[in-house]
């Protein structure tokens, strides 16, 4: 009686997700156009201290992504938003304020991708190609922003009508994606190791840009950027074998491995880079539309310099299809709060096709009005991390509302009580160092969707007071951040007002988050969402 059992469970373990493949998914997403041009901006920013930008953006994206272990296997992720874990302890209210600051990542993810493989493109020897990206304003041409228009074309028809060969080939796509930044990091030591450049910018120093430029170029130079990938594994916790130890172990192994490379990354970039270019221009001088490959044609790496090329075209398309997928599933599951159009799936492919078209008028809005790989990627750090700030209020208050585990599947991971305050601060601190004005103006975009639920929320009837009361403390600590940027120190945009001698603007910074940190815990309550979907889960 027991064969045919045992017979039913190893089939369900042969289509469960093994770690090998978890942890490709984890690094493929990872890797992405951020390696293109990261290892460019970071340099420009921060000079040879940079190298510090990958490891302090590797240690903070660790310590929320570990946070967000325990919420992927205490609640159902839907639509694939962090944001939406909100809703199960503070209501419908604080879930679409979340889930609406991770749509704005997610939509400007997507001509950011575009974008990237269009300023790749304009390094190729033709007149054609020049043509698509200005130096002088470094920004996308007329013709770089038709282009990168016609790929934002392309991701969503891909999305609107199959993502099968997506799924299938994404085992191919990571190993090459991992394959060209790893080949080009030896090449690159081959043909150039200048070690002087390590100090010859700013008298011998390091860090030539100040410290600062350390912190900075963590949030708005395409280290928070880069690494957004990690949320990948988490995605897959239901469908994943042996969860408990796989799900930490991918997601470590993912954010560690890609540390590694893009660490690896900056330090060739810094060391190859022609020294005479170097005292003319100066680190922050560099203007490469495509920096790797610009600098495997000046070293004559002519090979490395066409698979370049051909992954400047693999990699962020690959990026821009699966964030139109995710911005058209967030859109979605919003659909709530947002026109009844938007909340409708087609009745034969089952996709929510009229949120994808959404997305894409948006995503190609996005693209003119923001036309450089760089200015948009600041934009989708900041949205980013304002929603990584709300990862650590959630799994705070779900250890409130559940000490014990609510079910048999739940991880609980050790130490989340000091690491849930430290990435609050973490993501708080990553706020300010993403300089004032752009902190307030991405926070004023988050704000301008609040009319949006309440105009629906009184459509539904919906009580709004009670919802309010339990999000006032998200939306107070949105408008802190914005004026407490505006009167931090002024290597972070502000006016100098808070001092930074000692770094007293940071623990100032510091102490005043925890105020919010427990304000957000402690107003958290069982949902109905909670209530339905956790609580009444079969154990």
């Amino acid at each position: 009686m027991e064969q045919p059992n045992k017979h039913k469970n190893n089939q369900n373990q042969e289509h469960k997700i093994k770690l090998p493949t978890l942890m490709l998914a984890g690094i493929g997403t990872i890797i992405g156009s951020g390696w293109l041009f990261g290892s460019a901006h970071v340099a420009k920013m921060a000079g040879p201290a940079g190298i510090f930008s990958w490891v302090i953006g590797a240690v903070m994206i660790l310590v929320i992504a570990l946070n967000l272990i325990e919420l992927s296997t205490i609640a159902p992720i839907r639509m694939g938003s962090m944001g939406y874990f909100l809703r199960y302890t503070h209501g419908s209210f604080a879930g679409f304020i979340a889930e609406w600051t991770i749509l704005i990542g997610f939509i400007s993810s997507i001509p950011s991708e575009a974008t990237a493989s269009t300023q790749y493109l304009s390094e190729w020897n033709y007149v054609w190609a020049h043509s698509l990206f200005n130096h002088n304003t470094n920004s996308l041409t007329l013709s770089g922003l038709i282009i990168s228009s016609l790929l934002c074309f392309i991701y969503f028809f891909i999305n609107y009508y199959s993502l099968r060969f997506l799924a299938r080939s994404i085992k191919t796509l990571t190993i090459f994606k991992l394959f060209v930044p790893t080949l080009a990091v030896f090449m690159f030591l081959y043909a150039g190791f200048h070690v002087d450049n390590l100090h010859i910018v700013g008298n011998h120093s390091l860090a030539p840009y100040g410290i600062s430029g350390i912190f900075t170029a963590v949030a708005t130079s395409g280290v928070i950027y880069a690494f957004n990938g990690f949320q990948a594994p988490i995605t897959f916790a239901a469908e994943t074998h042996n969860p408990k130890r796989n799900i930490p172990l991918a997601l470590i192994g993912s954010v560690f491995i890609s540390a590694v490379i893009y660490i690896s990354l900056q330090f060739v970039y810094l060391v190859s880079m022609p020294t005479d270019l170097l005292i003319k221009y100066g680190w922050n001088g560099l203007n490469l539309s495509s920096p790797f490959a610009s600098l495997a044609i000046s070293l004559n790496l002519n090979l490395l310099a066409i698979l370049l090329f051909i992954d400047a075209f693999i990699s962020p398309s690959g990026g821009g299809i699966i964030y139109t997928s995710l911005s058209g599933r967030v859109f979605f599951g919003m659909g709530d709060y947002l026109p009844k159009w938007f909340g409708n799936l087609d009745v034969k492919s089952r996709l929510p096709k009229n949120a994808l078209l959404a997305v894409l008028v948006i995503s190609i809005l996005s693209l003119w009005l923001l036309p450089s790989w760089e200015k948009l990627a600041a934009v989708i750090s900041v949205g980013y991390i304002l929603c990584y700030a709300t990862v650590p209020v959630s799994v705070y208050s779900f250890r409130k509302l559940s000490p014990v585990l609510p079910h048999k599947d739940a991880i609980r991971v050790y130490g989340v009580k000091i690491l849930a305050p430290i990435g609050f601060i973490f993501a708080t601190f990553m706020l300010y160092w993403s300089r004032s004005p752009l902190n307030a103006e991405v926070i004023l975009i988050v704000l301008l969707g609040l009319p949006i639920y309440i105009f629906y929320a009184k459509k539904r009837q919906e009580a709004i007071m009670p919802q309010l009361s339990k999000c006032i403390w998200m939306i107070a600590y949105l408008v802190f951040v914005a004026i407490y940027g505006f009167f931090g120190s002024k290597n972070f945009g502000g006016t100098g007002l808070i001092p930074d001698v000692y770094i007293i603007d940071h623990i100032l910074l510091a102490c005043l988050s925890m105020i919010f940190f427990i304000w957000g815990v402690s107003v958290s309550f069982k949902t109905n969402a909670y209530i339905e979907e956790i609580d009444n889960r079969q154990t």
